[in-house]
């Protein structure tokens, strides 16, 4: 990781050896642009279809939230502080796929004769991080984008949406930022990795823009003609007392709120899934399993479904985006409350990171539990959010919202 530094473009992904049933590798190293994509909402999915088909090979990227305008007639005015592209994928001249013990190494054809040179590149790296372990110091002071006065007005506003009829559930998100901020994005990945140690990490570099995630979530994936969603809805924080740890995870698996809302998102998932599906292959293979982090309990629900062979792999990302986790129902009317009420423009987050593979296979996280980092405007942030229903109480709401945080705060503390 940091030999890859010096390159312009870096992807990781890592699964921490989070034990899960669909798992490809345990994580992959991807670096240095031979082509790549970059582009605004505008006709996005399908300039990305283009890009895939014509380079048939790995491309790793990203998909802002604010794709929504390119699937339904909407738009994203909130202030932007981060003014990363919508869109972003390359395909790498380097890869590195590492699953248990054994390291692939996969570089195109033209760049193969570099891969002595790196190995001892990274070796020369690796003994000299060994010998010296300097912590860099981070000059961050977080602001909160809107005030807990504000955010609990607001709240009651979604609230009344909600009971009158306009939406079922919605996902909330507020921001935490700051101006002038100078930290070493590697090292506050690296931190906020060994905090979380989530199962859809992932570390992304475009130029001096960065995304440091600690993501618990998968969006989607694809194996052969096979489609897979995992939602998240449902947090309890953990305990140190291993008993109390194990009762509150319990009581989080009984909690009628907590699996209300993600009974909801299973099934805008469900439905999303079928616009796409082979007739009768939507099926839900998990109902609120608890699933247990470093920091969080969490409901995590697995629908997945079939589909042909001549359906493209850029079809289904489009007809589930955006995730149904990060909206709520109906999705619509949920996106658009989100743009009345959020102050920010959500852009990368809650949007996805992954890759396409050359046989038209893919795997995207959600982007969340993530700090994003314009470097050369050195503008940071980080956002959290919750879902709210019409059993949610606003302080409790506002207080999941800072456990959510902790992971972010601390690691940028060091």
């Amino acid at each position: 990781m940091a030999w890859a530094q010096r390159f312009e473009q870096v992807v990781w992904l890592d699964s921490n050896r989070y034990p899960q049933k669909y798992s490809s590798f345990d994580s992959v190293l991807a670096i240095d642009a031979h082509s790549k994509l970059d582009n605004n909402y505008t006709d996005a999915f399908r300039k990305l279809k283009e890009y895939k088909n014509n380079t048939k090979d790995y491309i790793f990227g990203y998909l802002s939230y604010d794709l929504k305008n390119d699937t339904e007639d909407l738009t994203s005015d909130n202030f932007d502080g981060l003014h990363f592209p919508d869109l972003y994928f390359f395909q790498p001249k380097k890869l590195f796929f590492l699953k248990g013990d054994s390291l692939e190494i996969c570089y195109l054809q033209e760049y193969e004769n570099e891969i002595d040179r790196d190995i001892d590149d990274i070796q020369e790296y690796n003994n000299a991080l060994s010998a010296l372990k300097i912590s860099k110091h981070h000059d961050v002071k977080i602001h909160k984008r809107i005030a807990k006065k504000e955010y609990l007005q607001r709240l009651e506003i979604i609230l009344e949406h909600i009971h009158r009829g306009d939406i079922y559930e919605v996902n909330f998100c507020q921001e935490f930022y700051a101006e002038n901020a100078s930290i070493d994005p590697l090292e506050v990945y690296l931190h906020l990795n060994e905090i979380s140690k989530p199962p859809f990490a992932s570390f992304l570099k475009t130029n001096d823009r960065y995304i440091l995630s600690a993501s618990p979530e998968r969006f989607v994936k694809k194996e052969k003609n096979k489609i897979i969603s995992q939602p998240i809805k449902g947090t309890a924080k953990r305990l140190a007392n291993k008993k109390a740890d194990t009762q509150l995870a319990y009581n989080l698996s009984l909690d009628e709120k907590e699996r209300s809302e993600n009974i909801m998102i299973v099934d805008l998932v469900r439905n999303d899934l079928s616009k796409t599906a082979i007739k009768g292959s939507v099926k839900v293979e998990e109902l609120c399993e608890v699933y247990s982090f470093e920091q969080v309990h969490q409901l995590i629900s697995t629908v997945s479904s079939k589909i042909n062979s001549t359906t493209d792999s850029v079809n289904v990302i489009k007809s589930l985006f955006p995730m149904g986790s990060m909206t709520g129902a109906p999705k619509l009317s949920a996106m658009q409350i989100i743009e009345a009420q959020e102050e920010t423009k959500r852009g990368v987050y809650s949007g996805a990171v992954g890759y396409f593979t050359p046989k038209d296979d893919f795997d995207f996280n959600v982007i969340i539990r993530s700090i994003l980092y314009n470097q050369a405007e050195q503008y940071l942030s980080y956002s959290v959010g919750g879902a709210i229903t019409s059993k949610s109480d606003p302080e409790k709401e506002y207080q999941e919202c800072l456990l959510k945080a902790i992971a972010m705060k601390q690691a940028l503390k060091n």
